[in-house]
């Protein structure tokens, strides 16, 4: 309820379908990581608090993309590669840079906040300057009426879009409040460190809305939308999640030192992969979603070995480090040499 009344209101404003995904959808699907975030530090739960964020943004890459690239190959706009995923590594970057020192303190969430506001201001207006609202609402229709969307897209009255983003804020904070409770009572029941459980089941948790927004996007013929949420997600995530209580508790937040050494640089590597990936061809395709599932169930996989202290920890880290992540690495390389040069001997070709 909460995405489609901000996507109406969006789109009664004029905005294309690429801005309402990386500002009012990506900030409604942010709202259940805020509300457990505000939980967790009102419930003196640091390691809950980062590693809900922080898995939340892995999962967003990996696990939300890549699902939504099997489903269909995503469409990636230049202005994506140029302004909204170099925003979204600087401030991954920045999140790990200020996270050494064990704190994020409330200059630094200060800081989040304010590159938050400014990225949301250059995305309204370079969207609203981009195109006319008669041109925009014009070539919407046809795109809705050629991809065969239905009455779900059809814009909404003002007042039914309001009552939808109230209802669902509401029905959001209540439901984040009992996965909180959940998950800290789980943690104590299993001696299992509460960045842990952030990091894995409240992480994939509050990433579900992301995934039904952008699985569903992809489904109606709005790729653009799909990739925007997530990318604009992450963003509202480090900005807002993170900023605003760092800037509201006393002391800042604390990170975990266990975050900081391994969960903040994979991060970090997420983002990265999505840039050359992206880049090759400006489409994410199946069997890169694919890689990128795969990943993230390594990863998990990685996190309950841990956890559990399992004798299969060392081996299958061995083989993650000597063997798969090489392996990756080389394919995504090759492939991105490839698409490069198949670009240049185009652009040739048409010279």
């Amino acid at each position: 309820m909460l995405v489609r009344g901000a996507s109406g209101l969006a789109r009664r404003a004029g905005i294309s379908s690429l801005v309402v995904g990386l500002t009012v959808v990506s900030l409604a699907t942010s709202a259940p990581e805020l509300a457990v975030t505000v939980g967790a530090v009102a419930r003196d739960e640091p390691g809950l608090a980062v590693g809900n964020v922080v898995g939340s943004n892995i999962a967003n890459v990996l696990l939300i993309l890549g699902v939504s690239a099997l489903v269909l190959p995503l469409l990636v706009t230049r202005r994506l590669i140029r302004i909204d995923v170099p925003i979204m590594l600087v401030l991954s970057g920045l999140l790990l840079v200020l996270s050494l020192d064990g704190r994020i303190g409330a200059v630094d969430g200060g800081l989040f906040l304010a590159v938050l506001v400014g990225y949301l201001t250059l995305s309204v207006v370079l969207g609203r300057a981009k195109r006319p609202v008669a041109v925009l609402e014009g070539e919407e229709a046809e795109e809705k009426a050629a991809s065969g969307a239905d009455e779900e897209f059809r814009p909404l009255p003002v007042w039914l879009a309001v009552l939808l983003v109230v209802a669902g804020v509401a029905l959001l904070v209540g439901g984040a409040h009992l996965l909180v409770e959940g998950a800290v009572n789980v943690a104590t029941e299993l001696g299992v460190s509460s960045l842990v459980v952030g990091l894995t089941v409240v992480a994939v948790g509050t990433s579900l809305p992301e995934l039904a927004v952008s699985v569903v996007a992809v489904r109606r013929g709005e790729r653009d939308m799909a990739v925007g949420n997530i990318v604009g997600s992450n963003i509202a995530n480090i900005g807002l999640v993170l900023g605003l209580p760092a800037l509201l508790a006393a002391g800042g937040l604390p990170v975990p030192a266990e975050a900081v050494a391994l969960d903040l640089p994979l991060m970090v590597a997420a983002s990265v992969a999505l840039l050359p990936i992206a880049f090759t061809g400006f489409v994410i395709s199946r069997w890169e979603g694919g890689l990128f599932v795969a990943l993230y169930l390594a990863y998990m996989a990685y996190l309950v070995l841990a956890a559990t202290e399992h004798d299969a920890l060392s081996g299958f880290t061995a083989v993650m480090v000597w063997f798969v992540l090489p392996l990756v690495a080389v394919t995504v390389l090759v492939f991105t040499l490839y698409e490069v040069r198949l670009r240049r001997l185009r652009a040739a070709a048409r010279r």
